[in-house]
C-alpha cells in the first residue's frame, strides 16, 4: 500500500513561521547587513566587508568588556548555583510551609529588571538608602558611585537577590520528583545526609541544574538593565559590560557598523559558550 503524505499541516504552522521570520530572522539579517557596510546617512551604504569585525576584535575596549562579562558570570554562577541547592534542600516538602516558601521564592522573579535596578540604586545610596546609611553608620566607607569594588559588590548582591530564586525553584522541582523509595532504601542502609545528597539527590537534580546553569549563564552574560540603572557602566568603565558598551556604540555614538559587528560577535560568543557548557554537562551526565 502506497503511503500518502498530507501537507496541509504546513498551513497550520505557517503563522508561526511568519512570526519567527519577522521577530528573529529579519532583524538578524538586518544587523548582518549593517555589519558589512558603512553609511553616512541619506540611506546610502558602502561596502566595508569584514573591516568592522576586525576593528572590534582588535580593540582593547571589546576585550576589556568581555573580560568583565566573563568574571561577572563566573562569580554569579559560583554563588547562585550552590546557594540555590542549599536553600532547596532546606525547604519543606509537605505542609503549609510549601506554598508559603514557593510564593516567597517567586516574588523577586516577578519584579521587572528596571524596577530591580531602581530599587537597589535607591537602596544603596549613602544619603537616603537604607543599605548605604547603615553601612555608613557602621563606619564602613561604601559608595558604589565612586568605588569600583563597591559597584561590583552591589551588582553581584543585587543579581543574587533577584535570580537565586530561579535556581531554588528548579532544584526544588527536581528534589520533589525523587520517589520516596530511594530515601527509604538509604535509611535502611544507614546512609548519612551527605551520602543521600551525593548519590541520590544530586544525580536526580542534574537535569534541572543543567537548565539552571544555562539560564543563569546566558542571563548574567547578557545583563544590561540592572547595571545600567544602578551604575550606568561606572565608575569609569568598571561595570561597562558588552551589552552597555554595545548600546553606547549604537545609540550614543551612532556607529551602526561597529555596533552591528559587535552584536553579531556577542551573539556568537553566547551561542558558543552555551553549546560548550551544554555539551560538557550532558556528556558527563551520560558517562555517570
Amino acid at each position: 500500500m502506497e503511503k500518502t503524505w498530507n501537507n496541509k499541516a504546513w498551513f497550520m504552522v505557517l503563522p508561526v513561521l511568519v512570526l519567527v521570520a519577522f521577530s528573529a530572522v529579519i532583524p538578524l539579517m538586518t544587523v548582518v547587513n549593517y555589519s558589512v557596510q558603512d553609511t553616512f546617512g541619506n540611506n546610502e551604504f558602502f561596502w566595508a566587508g569584514t573591516d568592522w569585525y576586525v576593528d572590534v576584535l582588535t580593540s582593547d575596549r571589546f576585550w576589556d568588556a568581555l573580560t568583565r562579562n566573563l568574571i561577572f558570570s563566573a562569580i554569579i554562577l559560583a554563588i547562585e548555583i550552590p546557594l540555590g541547592i542549599i536553600i532547596a534542600l532546606n525547604m519543606p516538602k509537605k505542609g503549609l510551609g510549601v506554598p508559603v516558601c514557593l510564593v516567597l521564592m517567586a516574588l523577586p522573579l516577578l519584579i521587572p529588571w528596571n524596577v530591580v535596578g531602581t530599587i537597589w540604586q535607591v537602596f544603596g545610596r549613602v544619603d537616603i538608602g537604607l543599605l548605604g546609611r547603615t553601612l555608613e553608620a557602621l563606619g564602613i566607607n561604601y559608595n558604589y558611585v565612586q568605588n569600583p569594588i563597591d559597584a561590583w559588590v552591589t551588582l553581584i548582591v543585587m543579581d543574587v537577590w533577584h535570580w537565586t530564586s530561579l535556581v531554588v525553584l528548579l532544584c526544588y522541582a527536581g528534589l520533589v520528583s525523587i520517589p520516596d523509595a530511594y530515601y527509604q532504601a538509604a535509611k535502611i542502609d544507614g546512609a548519612s545526609r551527605w551520602s543521600v545528597f551525593r548519590y541520590i539527590q544530586l544525580p536526580k537534580m542534574k537535569r534541572v541544574l543543567l537548565i539552571a546553569f544555562l539560564l543563569r549563564f546566558m542571563d548574567s552574560f547578557m545583563i544590561y538593565t540592572e547595571p545600567f540603572v544602578v551604575t550606568g557602566g561606572g565608575p569609569g568603565n568598571s561595570t561597562t559590560f558588552l551589552s552597555i558598551d554595545l548600546v553606547k556604540m549604537a545609540i550614543g555614538q551612532f556607529d551602526l557598523g561597529p555596533a552591528a559587528a559587535l552584536s553579531i560577535i556577542y551573539f556568537l560568543i553566547i551561542l558558543l559558550l552555551s553549546w560548550i557548557f551544554y555539551t560538557v554537562m550532558t556528556t558527563s551526565d551520560a558517562q555517570s
